[in-house]
């Protein structure tokens, strides 16, 4: 299970992406509508996103010993133009999106655990 909810893995040509950020921001998030951009995505000119099957690397590679972590998850295709796949890590692609992340855009988030140095998903955070 991933960081969408059950249900959205039913939708037909859903790709899932998802942000990671902390349980705090979440819950700030979630009042103010709005994810606000990481120091990275702020250098780099666009929220970096990970697929579903990327995330939890992610998470490995650029957040290790944190606890306080939450994948949100996103329909790529609600971003229309503004989501663009490019190159990153080994080459593979990565959705980044050139625009505002909207907390009102979530499909769901699930706490990412970590063990061993190793995330797995978690328990759904509402």
């Amino acid at each position: 299970m991933g960081c969408a909810p059950p249900r959205a893995a039913l939708r037909a040509r859903m790709t899932v992406i998802c942000k990671i950020i902390s349980a705090e921001d979440w819950a700030a998030a979630r009042r103010s509508g709005r994810i606000p951009p990481a120091p990275i995505d702020v250098k780099d000119g666009y929220i970096h996103l990970s697929t579903e099957e990327q995330v939890l690397e992610t998470a490995r590679l650029h957040f290790a010993g944190r606890d306080d972590l939450v994948a949100v998850a996103f329909e790529a295709e609600d971003f229309g133009r503004d989501l663009k796949w490019e190159a990153s890590r080994g080459g593979a692609l990565f959705p980044h999106l050139y625009a505002d992340l909207p907390a009102t855009k979530a499909t769901g988030a699930r706490r990412l655990r970590q063990a061993d140095g190793f995330y797995a998903f978690g328990e759904p955070v509402l």
